[in-house]
């Protein structure tokens, strides 16, 4: 049985005066197996020596000599052969760096990877240049003589008429590492250079991370803890908004500077490009969420306010459970029971190829120093998946599992049915898949609890904290806040820490309306988000929770048949846009019938946590 240490043998111990674990002194069991991509070091820099060969194998047999479909398909199924090692390359420094980036060794070993992933990208950079070029005959008997590469032919005919002069395109690959470095920057700055200074509370000493801020006291029932936890954050998060706002500002012009470049009409339409959907699409699901959301999400936070019986609701206290006393504490064993009840409905074959996960240690469950915060999935090509957690026994950490197994589902089945090139589906549609799993879980609750109107609420309540709130609420504010700073950028200006907090406070303002203190620290709340790193990534998660929920009404309704046309459309990875994904399951996401659909759902739900506060308030 897997599970965390109690308090007393916990390095990480809320309330008490010691540090977090360092890296080494995690147990085993704990970490995810980085041995399925590589054994040993050695047999790391093998591999990238023979990334380094593959590279130049392909600039010497095919650079300058791509004149017909014949050589070019030669040619691109060794590129591809080159990308499926370099994948499992890139996985192997970058996983080692998020779980410790406190580590010199970890550090050393992704930007020598970078670097060399960098020269690597420049010596193969003329392929697509040379693809390009072939006549209209050549291409259409190119995409039949290879037609498992057909998504990389054909989108590389969209990138015609924004690809620069070879000379350009060489050295903007050369200096990729220099170009990407902000995000790096940003991650060092806030995962080992940020300290936190501890707090009191009844002459208790509390000790402050972004860990523990972001996993433990944002939900924290006790206001005072809470609160000056939250104090405790927006201080050290203050000192440097300078420096942050600095590689961000560095990063946006960047994107400006190529949008610009490369001959697109706004930065917007640059950034949109390889997500294959619309400027109408992006906005629409901004503008209706922030009208026609906020009025059932404030109606929420006065639900709160009303049961923590608050003299005021602020900022600080918008995550907290509605349901304070009834919450279990939920160890990693315990979260397989929540797993297979929520996800069977996907089909047998689906759920057991996700439940490997615990056997085969996908997941990195572990707290420690130099870790990354929040949770994500990497699917390294056809080697399962790697989860990044942070283990906190609150059914948050549930929600989370589910929401990530459902990335790793897709891309595994993706990668099954795909060769690299045609793997990876658009970032709108990207987060469909694991946020539908969030909503399962959900469903599987409500089943559990359907005659207890007390744990019912608790229920709904998590659904709204833990699905809509993340997706549909903070990373949309994330969007409008950054949609501003684009237009901004879009229109010849820059932007510094005091327009970045301007910014974000007026879009908190204009969602939560009056009766949401936007408390001293809510404007920093941007130095909190990798995701501004990523392009226009923010809106995708109400994108992809908008597809979902419809979807998981449609396996409530339909069961096993819509359950076999979702599999079908988790196989499809790229080779498909996101209408056509959509449209596969009978979701028209042209129209803004799904995204009201959506809305109405929260709202109903809002509703009737409300009605059951009012019946159990009668008792």
């Amino acid at each position: 049985m897997i599970e965390m240490k109690n308090d007393k043998d916990r390095k990480m111990d809320v309330g008490g005066n010691r540090t977090m674990k360092r890296r080494n002194e995690v147990e085993e069991s704990l970490k995810w197996d980085l041995t399925r991509l590589f054994k040993t070091e050695e047999e790391y820099e093998k591999a990238l020596e023979d990334c380094i060969a593959k590279s130049i194998a392909i600039e010497n047999n095919y650079k300058g000599k791509i004149n017909n479909a014949e050589i070019a398909a030669k040619a691109i199924t060794d590129y591809n052969a080159l990308l499926e090692k370099q994948d499992l390359v890139s996985h192997y420094a970058e996983l080692s760096l998020s779980v410790d980036v406190t580590s010199s060794i970890n550090q050393k070993r992704e930007i020598r990877f970078s670097n060399i992933s960098s020269e690597i990208a420049a010596r193969v950079k003329f392929l697509e240049e040379s693809i390009l070029h072939l006549s209209t005959v050549e291409l259409n008997k190119l995409l039949q003589m290879i037609p498992e590469y057909s998504v990389y032919i054909e989108d590389i005919g969209r990138k015609k008429e924004y690809v620069l002069t070879p000379q350009v395109e060489e050295v903007l690959e050369t200096m990729a590492p220099t170009l990407e470095s902000n995000y790096k920057g940003y991650e060092i700055t806030k995962m080992a250079d940020m300290h936190f200074d501890s707090f009191k509370v009844n002459a208790k000493e509390y000790p402050n991370s972004y860990v523990l801020y972001e996993n433990v006291y944002q939900f924290e029932p006790n206001t005072e803890i809470r609160r000056k936890a939250f104090d405790s954050f927006s201080k050290t998060l203050k000192k440097y908004e300078n420096t942050t706002a600095h590689f961000y500002q560095s990063h946006i012009q960047k994107e400006k500077i190529l949008s610009d470049m490369r001959g697109f009409e706004s930065i917007f339409d640059y950034l949109l490009f390889n997500q294959k959907v619309t400027k109408e699409m992006y906005h629409r699901q901004i503008d209706l969420i922030m009208n026609e959301l906020s009025p059932h999400m404030q109606k929420y936070a006065a639900l709160l306010k009303k049961i923590y019986q608050l003299d005021k609701i602020t900022f600080a206290d918008l995550k907290i459970p509605l349901e304070r006393e009834i919450a279990p504490k939920i160890d990693i064993e315990g979260s397989r029971e929540y797993v297979k009840g929520s996800l069977s409905i996907l089909g047998q074959d689906y759920l057991d190829m996700v439940m490997k996960s615990y056997e085969e240690r996908w997941v990195d469950f572990a707290q420690n120093e130099g870790k990354s915060t929040g949770g994500f999935c990497a699917s390294p090509y056809q080697r399962k998946a790697y989860i990044l957690l942070s283990w906190t026994e609150l059914l948050s950490e549930v929600f989370t599992l589910v929401h990530e197994l459902g990335h790793a589902g897709h891309f595994i089945l993706a990668q099954q049915n795909n060769r690299y090139l045609n793997q990876e589906p658009s970032l709108y549609f990207i987060e469909a898949p694991s946020t539908m799993n969030e909503l399962l879980l959900t469903k599987y609750l409500l089943k559990q609890y359907s005659e207890d109107k007390k744990m019912k609420r608790w229920v709904l309540s998590n659904m709204i904290a833990n699905t809509y709130f993340h997706n549909f609420v903070t990373h949309l504010l994330e969007a409008a806040y950054q949609r501003e700073v684009y237009r901004m950028i879009d229109e010849g200006n820059s932007v510094q820490a005091e327009d970045l907090n301007t910014i974000k406070r007026t879009v908190l303002h204009q969602f939560w309306g009056n009766d949401v203190e936007i408390n001293q620290g809510a404007e920093l709340t941007w130095m909190r988000q990798p995701h501004y790193y990523m392009g226009l990534y923010s809106y995708t998660y109400s994108a992809g929770l908008t597809i979902g929920t419809q979807m998981c009404n449609r396996l409530t309704h339909e069961g096993e048949i819509a359950a076999k046309e979702w599999i079908e459309v988790l196989k499809a990875g790229g080779t498909k846009t996101p209408i056509e994904l959509a449209a596969m399951v009978g979701i028209d996401i042209t129209t803004d019938k799904p995204l009201r659909d959506t809305i109405a759902f929260i709202g109903e739900a809002i509703d009737e946590i409300e009605r059951l506060t009012e019946e159990l308030d009668e008792k």
